[in-house]
């Protein structure tokens, strides 16, 4: 058995450990679960170059995005900011 064909398991650890923080209400937590996210589209990259499945690669590539947007759609809005002051 080759050791890549055991990076779904981690990448799979590391997905459900991002669902959970992005999930929850303290800002840091979901700040840390879209970097978390992007550990696990990473590893799931891997697993799926190794194992040539493209589809796989592709959604990973496009949860990547989703996650970049989601990082930075938690950073506080500044006129939202400005209007609280």
């Amino acid at each position: 058995m080759e050791y890549l064909d055991l990076v779904q398991w981690p990448a799979m650890l590391v997905t459900v450990i991002a669902a959970w923080l992005v999930a929850s209400q303290a800002k840091r937590r979901r700040e840390v679960g879209f970097w978390v996210f992007l550990l696990s589209n990473v590893l799931w990259i891997m697993w799926g170059w190794h194992d040539r499945a493209y589809a796989l690669i592709a959604l990973q590539l496009a949860l990547a995005a989703l996650n970049i947007r989601g990082a930075y759609k938690n950073e506080p809005d500044a006129s939202a900011t400005a209007r609280k002051n």
